[in-house]
């Protein structure tokens, strides 16, 4: 009844892995209460939006350079944080949005819903498994997670796009 937004965005994520059984059905009873709780779209898009910018301000790339795959605009906490707006946006309305605590599902889900369309929960999708793929790799090779900024440059435009429509602009 008292956390902040934040940690509702964690438990759009958050997911029984090891344990007792009887445990986790209590953990996902409490998940799905608090998940479908109805909200204020408004103050929910500018908490969302505002811790988006203090990460984006403590985590992002400094060189212009560089694109963070993680971090920067356009990237994955982007499409994270889209995700988990959607989700806690629409929840109250659609309990599919609480079953699964993956963000690909999740996409499909949100289309379900209307919130976003097919082409663009496929487009956000690839844009997210590109940038995963890509992360994976440099962290395989023990690199950071930052590749030239001239990569990816249609899927960080998308990712933005969509950020300023849904989040900045509202709707």
């Amino acid at each position: 009844t008292s956390a902040w937004t934040w940690e509702h965005q964690a438990l759009v994520r958050a997911r029984v892995v090891a344990g007792d059984p009887e445990l986790a059905r209590g953990f996902e009873r409490v998940r799905e209460e608090v998940l479908r709780q109805r909200r204020d779209p408004e103050k929910l898009r500018a908490e969302v939006r505002d811790m988006r910018a203090r990460q984006l301000a403590e985590k992002g790339s400094r060189d212009p350079a560089r694109f963070d795959l993680k971090n920067d605009r356009g990237g994955i906490a982007d499409i994270e944080f889209l995700v988990q707006y959607g989700v806690l946006s629409q929840a109250a309305d659609h309990p599919g949005l609480v079953r699964y605590p993956d963000n690909i599902r999740l996409l499909d889900a949100l289309s379900d819903t209307g919130w976003i369309s097919a082409d663009e929960a496929r487009l956000l999708a690839d844009a997210y498994r590109a940038y995963r793929a890509r992360l994976h790799r440099l962290t395989l090779q023990e690199e950071p997670g930052r590749v030239p900024s001239t990569e990816f440059p249609e899927q960080r435009a998308l990712v933005t796009e969509f950020w300023q429509r849904l989040i900045e602009g509202g709707s």
